[in-house]
């Protein structure tokens, strides 16, 4: 149990807190931008620590604004922090940081430094693929961070951190409540997604609910393999026997519940993902796939051959995700349709490097292209509806490709590597 750690936050630490603040974000509640604070950086950063240490310091109602889900039917709720509040509460993350580290578990990857989605979905891989398939728990929390309880949330940080500045700072911005249309409200539930600290708070609330309770009492009641992967509230369960499987699907919302917390009932279901006959090789007019899949972290993950006619688990870029990058790349070209060629171009270089950075894994090469193909069509719509003279055929877009060429699907993550 540690009683001492706000010494740790001085001036320099404030500063490093600072520098790694986002500056370009949306202003908080009194309209301070990252700009105007830093005019007098060093004033301003000693009276935040003055009034930090002295308890003085007022934790202002972070500004919610809502911003569409993945689906595009619905919304999400996001905290606005004014910007002290986010030096601040980066400063507190980072101790916190340096707190919990020790304590994580491998099997989670969200909101901890150097680790990726993609080593969430290596992790995945090598353990589906050790157990030879199995049966998964996919775990979805219904409205995870709007339910976190802060009793339970205080409750755990007693377990390690009792420090009197740190804890009264926190407490402070679990009340400080949002600020919504004028109107400013508490409750006794959540953290807003979006503030600096509500990564690390969040991630050791399912640490305790999920990471240390499944090692420590789920696996050694089991009688066969099993494993976790998290990221953030994004949680699948492999068991390599059924009837472990359904045991532990129907202890998880008794386990979530005793926590203030809700499975969702749709999506959180029970998966068969066992691996077909062991080296059974490709024979003439056999499926290339064999039935059951899930969706990790943006990729579909399924049985399937590989080159040389043997089963393994691969992946490609999970239908929704495909169809919402191409639907925003048609909404970009239709704004931007009357863009010079040259800028649209380049423009359109970097967003296929960027999805071709997360999602160019092993196996994904056929999405990749199928995306690629995607861009170059829709460029090629809006561009022959710059005008309503326009009349860009086929033969003369493909001789403008080669002008300014597209980057082909690149593999840039290797799955099998350990």
């Amino acid at each position: 149990m540690l009683t001492t750690l706000a010494h740790h936050i001085d001036v320099p630490f404030l500063k490093e807190a600072y520098r790694r603040t986002r500056k370009d974000g949306a202003v908080g509640v009194d309209g301070q931008t990252a700009h105007f604070y830093a005019q007098h950086l060093e004033v301003n950063l000693t009276s935040l620590l003055h009034r930090f240490k002295a308890g003085t310091y007022y934790a202002p109602p972070v500004r919610r604004v809502y911003i569409p889900k993945d689906d595009g039917k619905a919304v999400r709720p996001i905290g606005i922090p004014s910007f002290e509040d986010k030096v601040l509460q980066r400063a507190v993350a980072m101790v916190l940081e340096a707190v919990y580290e020790q304590d994580f578990l491998d099997c989670s990857y969200g909101f901890r430094p150097e680790r990726s989605p993609h080593q969430a979905i290596d992790a995945f891989w090598h353990d589906t693929m050790r157990m030879k398939g199995g049966w998964l728990i996919k775990i979805d929390i219904k409205s995870y961070f709007d339910t976190i309880s802060h009793r339970k949330l205080r409750a755990i940080l007693d377990q390690r951190v009792r420090d009197g500045v740190i804890r009264r700072t926190i407490d402070k911005w679990l009340k400080a409540g949002v600020l919504e249309n004028g109107c400013a409200t508490q409750s006794g539930t959540g953290v807003p997604q979006g503030s600096g600290v509500s990564p690390i708070l969040s991630n050791l609330f399912l640490h305790e609910v999920l990471d240390t309770w499944f090692e420590r009492e789920v696996k050694p009641r089991l009688r066969g393999d099993a494993a976790l992967c998290r990221f953030a509230d994004d949680a699948v369960i492999i068991c390599a026997r059924e009837n472990d499987a359904q045991r532990v699907m129907a202890v998880l919302p008794k386990r979530f519940e005793k926590y203030g917390l809700t499975l969702h009932p749709d999506k959180t279901r029970l998966i068969r993902f066992t691996r077909p006959p062991y080296g059974k090789r490709r024979r003439r007019g056999e499926d290339e796939t064999w039935p059951g899949a899930v969706d990790l972290l943006g990729f579909t993950l399924y049985w399937g051959r590989s080159r040389r006619g043997f089963w393994l688990v691969r992946l490609k870029t999970a239908s929704d995700r495909l169809s919402r990058a191409l639907k925003r790349i048609n909404a970009w070209c239709r704004e931007k349709r009357h863009a010079k060629i040259g800028w649209q171009h380049q423009k359109l270089v970097l967003k296929l490097r960027g999805h071709y950075g997360y999602y160019g894994k092993t196996t994904n090469s056929r999405a990749l292209r199928q995306f690629r193909e995607g861009v170059i069509k829709i460029w090629w719509k809006w561009l022959d509806r710059r005008s309503q003279r326009s009349q860009l055929r086929w033969e003369n877009f493909r001789q403008l490709l080669k002008q300014y060429p597209l980057p082909q699907a690149k593999i840039v993550h290797s799955t099998f590597k350990t």
